[in-house]
């Protein structure tokens, strides 16, 4: 039944997300690349936004290869001036922001006592600060939007602290989910939503392997789908959603539950 309303609804091809502007960080791969490709099949413009160049440019070609409309943008933005820098190129290329996707980041496994402080540092520029320089430059253009939406990807990692996930990263991404209530109670009055995703084994092209050892541990018995991560998101950056702020939406098949 689920399968037969969603293929319904991608024949109806309702483009819900026509005449916005999106910025979707980390979009060169994996889940990123596929909330950027939703996105363009929904009518959004789309600036995809990765550090590797080759698989940024693939991930254009996919989507203007079903007729969406994006430009590229490569840097890294843990550093502020790379983040004013997509922010401006977006404003120049397509007129303003509507929806901000903060879905760059960098992973780590290793246990506590592995850990220097250089690593510390490193996970918390990717993950948070990048998630920080993003929206603070995006802000000005989001605060004109009429339907303006911020998405924050967390993990099940920010609220279980386990799966297999460094200290580091865990820290980082319940900050991400502090970081969204936050933003969602003191932007709610200018109508700008923000929610996040804490997504869990999800079958990315990055870790398939480590992916396998936890499907026993699965209610659902599978991993996920980007896509079924991909049509969250573009339902949380849509004018359905525009009740639903400081929400964080779990989609891990049952894994995790609170």
């Amino acid at each position: 039944m689920t399968k037969d309303y969603v293929e319904y609804m991608q024949r109806m091809k309702a483009r819900f997300l026509e005449g916005h502007v999106a910025i979707v960080t980390g979009a060169s791969k994996g889940i990123g690349r596929a909330i950027a490709v939703t996105f363009a099949e929904l009518g959004a413009k789309v600036m995809v936004c990765g550090n590797n160049t080759k698989d940024a440019e693939e991930a254009c070609q996919e989507i203007r290869g079903s007729g969406g409309t994006c430009e590229m943008f490569q840097g890294d933005l843990g550093i502020n001036a790379e983040a004013k820098s997509l922010v401006e190129k977006t404003v120049s290329v397509f007129g303003g922001i509507d929806i901000l996707v903060n879905n760059a980041e960098e992973t780590d496994s290793r246990h506590f006592s592995l850990l220097a402080e250089e690593d510390w540092d490193r996970l918390e520029k990717a993950n948070m600060k990048s998630a920080f320089n993003c929206v603070h430059h995006a802000m000005p253009y989001l605060e004109k939007s009429g339907m303006a939406r911020i998405l924050n990807m967390s993990s099940i990692c920010g609220k279980s602290g386990a799966w297999g996930a460094g200290a580091h990263y865990c820290a980082n991404k319940a900050g991400i989910i502090g970081f969204t209530k936050a933003l969602a109670n003191q932007y709610a009055a200018k109508g700008i939503m923000v929610n996040s995703i804490a997504p869990a084994m999800i079958d990315t092209e990055q870790t398939p392997e480590q992916l396998k050892a936890f499907i026993d541990k699965i209610p659902l018995g599978r991993t996920g789908k980007k896509t079924e991560v991909s049509w969250a998101a573009a339902f949380l950056c849509s004018p359905f959603a525009s009740y639903i702020t400081g929400y964080t939406m779990d989609i891990n098949g049952g894994l995790y539950m609170d």
